[in-house]
């Protein structure tokens, strides 16, 4: 893995993530620790997933 491929990795990860833990904030009802620590986790697992997806889909 190439810095480039890696900082692009670590860019499309974090926006995933990031996307997908403020869908989580605007899906519950209160916000509190326990919650937000669960959306991050959740948020986390997904964009791993969601990078695999695209991945899978496009081959590279």
């Amino acid at each position: 893995m190439t810095p480039r491929t890696a900082l692009f990795t670590a860019v499309e990860l974090l926006g995933w993530w990031l996307a997908l833990g403020l869908l989580w904030l605007v899906l519950i009802s209160t916000v509190d620790t326990l919650e937000l620590v669960v959306g991050a986790g959740s948020a986390f697992v997904g964009a791993f997933a969601a990078r695999g997806a695209r991945r899978a889909v496009s081959g590279t």
